[in-house]
């Protein structure tokens, strides 16, 4: 698998965590960190968790590939049972692992940012051009909406 010798290549400096809980708990802690919104990556069973400080790179390892529904957008998002990304401030850059169903087939999104002027907008890109943008909030937790 290609991805791997991505990850490979990036574990050296990287700050990796395992089981469930705390991967889940630093995944979140991350895109706080990085001003993006907590329920953008929901997880099912995450086996590991890693993060270059120095690259960038993110990368979940869960144990099955995820669909997940946002109900106020009424999107449906597929997450492969590894997802690596690239992040920077509001930014997701080079994602890969990441699929939205539109209509009948899935496109691969590559580039998920938050707007610097309008922060309540975040946009999704796929590496072909197409691009949509949805309310940041249908992104948030639930505990982060109260």
């Amino acid at each position: 698998m290609a991805s791997l010798s991505i990850i490979d290549s990036h574990r050296n400096e990287a700050e990796i965590y395992y089981g469930a809980t705390l991967c889940e708990q630093k995944s979140r802690e991350l895109l706080d960190k990085f001003r993006l919104p907590k329920g953008l990556l929901p997880s099912s069973d995450l086996s590991e968790f890693g993060f270059n400080s120095i690259t960038g790179f993110v990368w979940l390892k869960q144990k099955k590939r995820l669909e997940y529904k946002f109900k106020s957008i009424g999107k449906t998002v597929s997450y492969e049972t590894e997802v690596t990304t690239f992040m920077e401030d509001r930014r997701m850059r080079r994602l890969t692992g990441v699929k939205s169903k539109e209509m009948l087939i899935w496109i691969t999104i590559s580039e998920i940012s938050i707007d610097h002027g309008d922060p309540s907008k975040i946009t999704f890109a796929s590496s072909s051009g197409l691009a949509k943008t949805f309310p940041t909030e249908a992104f948030l937790l639930e505990e982060e909406r109260k």
